[in-house]
């Protein structure tokens, strides 16, 4: 298993000054920056683009940043992320005509690769790539809007999923996002994921450190309840 990561995500951080909200909740303990870019088109909400990416990075943010593309084509918007700084580039199945050469790029970009399945989208879906992915998400809401309740059969989908990733043998991260927060990312955890997205539930809490760390600690608790079963 790999190291827990705890994404969070600046779509639910006050643009108004995002660079010290970034800054804040990395000195926090956070471990990734999350991007969820949603472009009105495969998604019904808009969102930023690789300008936001590049500005943190001329800001002097240096943790890993994590872009989960939302987005129908892919292909330039991976391009653009790629130039603005991006760490993980991850794209939607649906949203790529050929996932395999999406994939490629990224990685030739120099970037590690990430693919995402929507709730209703089967793991099969995965598999024609899954030994070439640095990320495998998996969706715990629908994508396009912040703020909603956690998928409780997701939890099911991560313990298959992280049973595929063992069989195959990849250190691919399972990363979760959708409604993640101290109150369930324990559970979580337990099924199996190791990096956690979180937006309304960091950003919207008063201290982050606590928020923060209440979460590792969930994970650590969850980690353990794997670990013994």
């Amino acid at each position: 298993m790999n190291p827990p990561f705890i994404a969070p995500s600046i779509l639910a951080a006050d643009f108004a000054r995002l660079g010290e909200e970034v800054c804040s909740v990395l000195e926090a303990g956070a471990d990734v920056i999350h991007f969820d870019v949603m472009d009105n088109h495969y998604v019904p909400n808009l969102s930023f683009g690789p300008l936001v990416c590049a500005a943190l990075r001329e800001h002097g943010v240096t943790a890993p940043i994590d872009v989960h593309l939302m987005v129908q084509p892919v292909e330039r918007m991976i391009r653009d992320f790629a130039r603005a700084g991006a760490s993980w580039i991850t794209i939607h199945p649906e949203a790529s005509e050929n996932v395999g050469d999406s994939i490629g790029l990224v990685r030739d970009l120099g970037c590690r690769a990430g693919l995402a399945l929507n709730p209703g989208s089967p793991l099969h879906l995965a598999d024609g790539v899954l030994e070439r992915l640095d990320l495998l998400l998996l969706m715990s809401v629908e994508p396009g809007f912040g703020g909603q309740e956690f998928i409780p059969s997701t939890l099911d989908k991560v313990r298959r999923a992280r049973a595929r990733l063992d069989e195959r043998g990849t250190p691919a991260r399972l990363q979760v996002d959708g409604g993640l927060s101290p109150d369930n990312v324990a559970d979580v955890a337990a099924a199996g994921a190791d990096t956690f997205v979180a937006g309304s539930a960091i950003f919207g809490t008063k201290n982050y450190r606590d928020t923060v760390t209440a979460m590792r600690r969930a994970i650590e608790q969850g980690n353990s309840t794997r670990a013994a079963g």
